[in-house]
């Protein structure tokens, strides 16, 4: 059965990936109208790619996406709030460190930070300021999943927190440098991706579905919006006060 799942999935991460392969080639051959550089090292890498997306796709649905769902149906049923809310920021606080974007973007802002000499070039500081990124990125995903997890409770409607966010993020604005607003405002997609989407959402929804008066369609979305919203402001804070 696992066998036959995984040829499924590898059929279906050919075919996610067949659009952006299909971009890159005709723009290359039509358009440039030249060869791929080095075929060889470029078809290994697909298959890398291809092979690396479903084995990630098959680990996420065996194991953290029931186990986050479960998890939020036995907090809803001890009824502990202190403790779910403990749980809900460590998942996105966990999720988002994670992030291999998050991490990349890190490390690429490290790089330009050292370029234009606002911080020292030495292997140790760019490191240092890459993981301050990602620490502070991940915070404020945790708070949000917290906040996100606080409205499914009381029933708040979703829009309330991302209006609060939206106008923060205009307030901030004109006050940030504006080296890093660019940074800042791309954080958050990069921030909620291919680790922290499925998790939040698994958790979301578990937890609208255990909790009697919620509406999984209408509660157990709207998590991650808020998520993409907390870290432009961190960033934003972080450049403005240091």
């Amino acid at each position: 059965m696992f066998k036959k799942r995984f040829i499924n999935q590898l059929i279906k991460s050919f075919f996610d990936l067949s659009p952006i392969l299909a971009v890159v080639i005709s723009f290359q051959v039509l358009i440039i109208r030249q060869s791929i550089p080095d075929v060889s090292h470029f078809v290994i890498g697909i298959l890398f790619v291809l092979v690396g997306l479903t084995l990630f796709i098959q680990g996420l649905e065996l194991s953290l996406f029931p186990l986050g769902e479960s998890m939020a149906y036995a907090f809803a049923r001890k009824g502990s709030l202190f403790w779910l809310l403990t749980f809900a920021f460590c998942l996105g606080f966990g999720a988002a460190i994670a992030e291999p974007a998050l991490i990349h973007i890190a490390q690429q802002a490290a790089e330009l930070a050292a370029k234009k000499s606002l911080i020292s070039p030495s292997l140790d500081t760019k490191n240092s300021y890459a993981l301050g990124f990602r620490m502070i990125v991940a915070v404020s995903i945790g708070l949000a999943i917290l906040v996100g997890v606080l409205r499914i409770i009381k029933g708040w409607p979703a829009h309330y927190p991302v209006f609060y966010a939206y106008a923060l993020i205009a307030l901030l604005t004109p006050f940030a440098p504006t080296d890093i607003l660019g940074i800042a405002y791309d954080s958050g997609c990069i921030a909620t991706s291919t680790i922290t989407v499925p998790l939040v959402t698994a958790l979301g929804v578990g937890l609208a579905t255990a909790i009697k008066g919620r509406n999984p369609m209408t509660d157990g979305f709207g998590l991650l919006v808020f998520a993409s919203l907390t870290p432009i402001i961190s960033v934003m804070l972080y450049g403005i006060i240091v």
